[in-house]
């Protein structure tokens, strides 16, 4: 009658339908939240690590000032040990009850105060499972229901069988004149074996309890969200932004350099060509600043052996010339004096003679003249391409002067953007410089398959160069309204959804279904599937995604 009495389920074994246990940290945790701030602790002993980071961006916040008040007592000070991580040592979390703790946070980017609980570290679930199924004896061990085929036998039936098996044969020894007693001991001892080892039905193996998923490694949870721990998320460099709904201006991107302002620039070259002479004491350096028309360099023109032994007879024959003329003019200068010959005579051959001479002149200059190479605008010299006794050809280009406040981008754009709708603009160089450009035209022609573009640099750098390559960002037709978010927080699920990934919990990060539409190069558009308010993983996505 004792032993089939109602027998309660003990604590820790509801025999209805099992719920799912989901995987949890080993270590006690402490979440609190607010708008400014994160925080999350970790007990490990008597040591509590603290993790304080924005709330909107999940980065680290450094050189703040933490009062943490456990369980009521006066407020310890807690050490930054790393950046963004504090450490608070209490001999209050080595007891068992729950603590109540307030976190006062005090930065220059503001103070906030911050209340929290934690549970802190009891038995563990297989030892205080153990030592109830030590103290409940069969209870513990015969089921209430027990299936047999299509057939289900509660324990009040299962307990009358094993009485009424046992009697049966007590009494069959007895007829036959055999001692019960030890006979009917040992069907009873194989009788209760046998009940346990049948009855430890599924989910209660009672001879050794299945450990719980725990840990404090990144995991997949079982609703396909990610526990990801603090000290992990700060390996990985997690970041987020809160979702809002904002308007841009979709924008190409486009491959250019950097070019001198044509109205701005200019090219100093030879016109015959010839061998560069120095003038002044020295060629211009580069960077040195020059003024319009201020002499840079000089070319001794050059001449073949038959062009000047040609030009040499022009100009004996032109003294020959000169010499008649000379000789005229003097004789008719006397005859006018003795008023034989009128005085006209006189002034035709003086006009005859100058005109020899200044011939005999330019002539003599022709053969060892130098061209003057002078600077055509008020800049700096950006390119010297010649060395003294170096020969020139008349295409050649001597030196370039440029206009440092008159810089512009030239790029290429491809059939899929229409330059006409080309707008606002702005550059980075490989250096990541901004540059921020407005647009003058394009071409009409075609350049390697692609049409010329050009931007004029509005607010010019003194480290750019004429030639440097640049990425422009060229905003094309009308801004849009939308969650707009960098591509690398788009990822894919396991079943190829598109996803982004929520940071839902300080430690704990679920996976969201989205409709985007590509923006530009860099950004795309979130249709649906997004709220306002929603932190959203914009850097780490991708390593979030492969935890399994």
């Amino acid at each position: 009658m004792l032993l089939s009495s109602p027998l309660s389920a003990h604590e820790g074994h509801d025999h209805g339908k099992q719920p799912v246990i989901a995987a949890s940290a080993a270590k006690p945790r402490v979440s609190v939240q607010s708008p400014a701030y994160e925080l999350a602790g970790i007990l490990e002993g008597d040591k509590l690590s603290i993790f304080l980071d924005r709330f909107d961006t999940n980065q680290p916040v450094p050189g703040a000032k933490i009062s943490v008040m456990v369980g009521g007592d006066a407020e310890m000070a807690a050490k930054e040990a790393d950046a963004g991580i504090y450490v608070l040592q209490s001999e209050k979390f080595l007891s068992e009850s729950p603590l109540e703790l307030v976190f006062s946070v005090a930065h220059p980017s503001g103070d906030d105060l911050l209340i929290g609980s934690i549970e802190l570290p009891r038995k563990s679930p297989v030892q205080a499972d153990q030592s109830r199924t030590q103290g409940r004896g069969l209870e513990s061990i015969i089921p209430e229901k027990l299936a047999l085929g299509d057939f289900e036998v509660d324990r009040l039936q299962l307990l009358a069988g094993g009485f009424l098996g046992f009697g049966f044969l007590a009494g069959l020894m007895a007829r036959k004149g055999l001692r019960a007693a030890p006979i009917a001991g040992l069907v009873l001892v194989v009788l209760m074996a046998t009940t346990a080892f049948a009855f430890s039905h599924e989910g209660h193996d009672h001879s050794e309890a299945a450990p719980l998923p725990a840990g404090d490694a990144p995991q997949r949870m079982s609703d396909g969200g990610v526990f990801l721990p603090k000290p992990s998320q700060r390996l990985l460099s997690i970041r987020t932004v809160v979702a809002k709904p904002e308007q841009a201006q979709s924008a190409a991107t486009l491959v250019g350099r950097i070019v001198a302002d044509p109205n701005r620039s200019g090219l100093v070259q030879s016109i015959n060509g010839g061998r560069i002479m120095v003038a002044g004491g020295a060629l211009p350096r580069l960077g040195q600043t020059v003024s319009k028309g201020e002499v840079l360099a000089l070319v001794e023109q050059a001449m073949s052996q038959a062009d000047r032994s040609s030009l040499s007879e022009r100009i004996g024959e032109i003294e020959q010339e000169i010499a008649v003329a000379e000789a005229k003019l003097t004789r008719t200068r006397d005859l006018a004096g003795s008023f034989v010959a009128p005085k006209s005579q006189v002034t035709d051959a003086e006009t005859e003679l100058a005109g020899l001479r200044r011939r005999r002149e330019i002539l003599l200059e022709t053969t060892g003249a130098t061209e003057v190479l002078k600077a055509p605008i008020d800049g700096v010299v950006a390119a010297v391409k010649a060395v003294p006794g170096q020969v020139v050809g008349s295409a050649d280009v001597v030196f370039q002067i440029v206009d440092p406040s008159g810089l512009w981008v030239e790029a290429l754009v491809y059939a899929d953007v229409e330059p006409g709708s080309l707008g606002l603009a702005n550059a980075t160089t490989s250096e990541g410089t901004a540059i921020k450009l407005s647009f003058q035209g394009f071409g009409k022609t075609l350049q390697q398959q692609a049409r010329v573009v050009q931007f004029s640099i509005e607010n010019p750098d003194e480290r750019l160069a004429v030639g440097q390559p640049v990425t422009v960002r060229a905003f094309v037709g009308k801004p849009v309204l939308g969650f707009i978010l960098p591509r690398s927080a788009v990822v894919r699920g396991g079943n190829g959804e598109t996803i982004v990934w929520l940071h839902a919990h300080p430690e704990r990060f679920s996976p969201k279904p989205v409709h985007m539409e590509a923006f530009d190069a860099e950004r795309v558009v979130i249709r649906a599937g997004l709220s306002e308010g929603e932190r959203v993983v914009v850097q780490g996505s991708e390593l979030i995604n492969q935890i399994r």
